[in-house]
């Protein structure tokens, strides 16, 4: 880089310098202030627009944008000036530095069959005017938000420490799980909390080998996107259990948590490299503030 990385080192200011240097604290970091900005954007929402909303956030129209769809858009603003002010689109969005297996293509499979099944066991005609696209849009926000703060942010902040792949599956999937502790304050049972926060440990090692075998963060915010609204409109709610009469292809998709759960261990076992290792590196690696040089 010569004096030209010289001088785009020296002029840095402190907030780069802190972000470029990860740590996994930093990661742990960066996911407890976004879900603290979350949960008090959700709250601000509540104040300003609740009052009419339904207990359950898909029973209208209007309680699917106030409960739900308002502090997804604040949470995703939030992480994308975050990204933003680090110059980290390059690296977060751009190729992976690097590649998984061939084997991992299994989690891109195990993830899209529980979306097929709800996207065609799914009765739409049982919800109110609006409700049904609305949440396909929520489901877009979630999955761009969670997928770019733990697959994305999270990621990268531990491969900059120079954590092997197997700490940066583990560690990104389990800050992941732990996001969805906080359900816990809306009054859910410990023992639903707990399962919760299981079944997305397992759907979060799947995002991450999605991550890896696909090369890209799209991969994982698409199939994530699509996941969410198809589990909610199936279900009734979120992270609840179906009521009434399911159909049969809603019935078969449900026991893809556990499966998502069980080939997450056995995958745990079977993850190797590190980025900036010989040979491990397929693609260009950025590092915030040289991303352009």
């Amino acid at each position: 880089m010569g004096e030209r990385g010289t001088r785009a080192g020296t002029g840095a200011n402190a907030w780069s310098r802190f972000w470029n240097r990860g740590s996994w604290w930093k990661a742990l970091l960066a996911a407890v202030a976004y879900l603290a900005l979350f949960l008090g954007g959700s709250r601000l929402v509540g104040l300003l627009w609740g009052a009419d909303v339904a207990p359950n956030p898909f029973a209208d129209a209007r309680s699917v944008v106030v409960a739900l769809l308002l502090p997804l858009l604040i949470g995703a603003v939030v992480l994308l000036a975050f990204v933003a002010s680090l110059r980290w689109f390059p690296a977060l969005f751009g190729p992976q530095p690097i590649r998984g297996r061939g084997w991992m293509w299994i989690a891109v499979v195990v993830t899209l069959v529980p979306i097929a099944l709800r996207l065609f066991g799914t009765d739409y005609g049982a919800y109110a005017a609006g409700v049904v696209p609305l949440t396909f849009v929520v489901g877009l926000l979630v999955g761009l938000t969670e997928e770019l703060l733990t697959r994305g942010i999270v990621v990268k902040l531990l491969r900059d420490a120079g954590h092997g792949e197997i700490a940066v599956a583990v560690v990104s999937s389990a800050l992941f799980g732990l996001l969805h502790a906080s359900n816990a304050l809306g009054g859910q049972s410990p023992v639903l909390v707990l399962t919760t926060v299981l079944f997305a440990f397992g759907f979060g090692l799947m995002m991450y080998l999605v991550l890896r075998v696909t090369g890209s963060l799209i991969w994982p915010i698409l199939i994530h996107a699509l996941t969410d609204p198809t589990t909610f409109l199936a279900t009734g709610g979120i992270d609840v259990a179906g009521t009434g009469q399911e159909s049969v292809l809603n019935q078969l998709a449900g026991p893809f948590n556990i499966v998502f759960v069980v080939f997450a261990v056995i995958a745990i076992c079977c993850i190797r490299g590190r980025v900036g290792a010989p040979g491990a590196a397929t693609a260009p690696r950025y590092d915030g503030m040289h991303a352009a040089e």
